[in-house]
């Protein structure tokens, strides 16, 4: 298919069950890989402005619906939270190696505690029944429990979305959640071409105290940083900064 079925295309609220597409644009040459819980939702914001621009758009946009009314069986779009493997196996390659590929990182104790708070304050039925972030942490956690997108999107590895299939980063540009704005301005940058827009606060948690570290254990610190071991030793994060 043509490269553009995973461009994004106009979306619905966030309660549609829309599935909305990788930001991908074949006229500046980027492909944004959109890790969760990492001021993705602010980046996609402040660069949809793009999509109206690119030649590519309505094409894009006619295959976006096309998959949405047939219930995504006829694979014609990355969603939005893809791996950066997808990409790399569905578009060609010399089109995939031409893009500037980037994404953001956040610190793994920091991104538990904004999950929490973002799923009580969205989906509280997704809590388990548990209210406090420990315990609720510990269940996330939990090998035995069963699947659900919601919370296991949270918990899967940063790394795993910026990697190709022997490991190796593929990723251009990892920003990083912690210098949000300076890291946004040099992905402008580097994608070349634009005006660095400013940059939009989308899905900022107004119920949390400011430091993360308050809401651990020593015992849920080590949870988390034996799940994302992988993680804290490729991106250098600690549980102090």
């Amino acid at each position: 298919m043509a490269p553009g079925g995973a461009f994004a295309t106009p979306s619905g609220g966030g309660n549609s069950g829309r599935i909305l597409p990788m930001l991908l644009s074949v006229k500046h040459r980027f492909l944004f890989v959109h890790i969760a819980k990492t001021g993705g939702t602010s980046v996609r914001a402040s660069l949809q402005y793009l999509r109206r621009r690119d030649p590519w758009y309505w094409p894009m946009y006619l295959c976006s619906r096309l998959s949405h009314l047939s219930g995504h069986r006829i694979a014609g779009k990355l969603p939005r939270h893809a791996k950066i493997i997808a990409a790399k196996e569905l578009l060609p390659k010399d089109f995939f190696d031409a893009l500037f590929k980037f994404a953001f990182v956040r610190n793994p104790w920091d991104l538990q505690v904004s999950s929490f708070y973002h799923i009580r304050r969205e989906r509280p039925r997704y809590l388990g029944g548990y209210e406090s972030f420990e315990d609720f942490l510990r269940w996330k956690l939990d090998p035995e429990r069963l699947y659900q997108y919601h919370l296991d999107t949270s918990i899967e590895l940063q790394t795993d979305y910026l990697i190709d299939l022997h490991g190796e980063l593929i990723t251009d540009f990892i920003g990083r959640y912690e210098h949000l704005e300076e890291d946004f301005t040099e992905a402008c940058r580097r994608i070349g071409g634009i005006a660095r827009p400013k940059l939009a606060h989308k899905r900022r948690a107004v119920d949390r105290r400011r430091d993360y570290r308050s809401y651990y254990s020593d015992e849920t610190a080590d949870l988390v940083a034996h799940h994302f071991r992988r993680d804290t030793e490729l991106l250098g994060y600690t549980f102090d900064p």
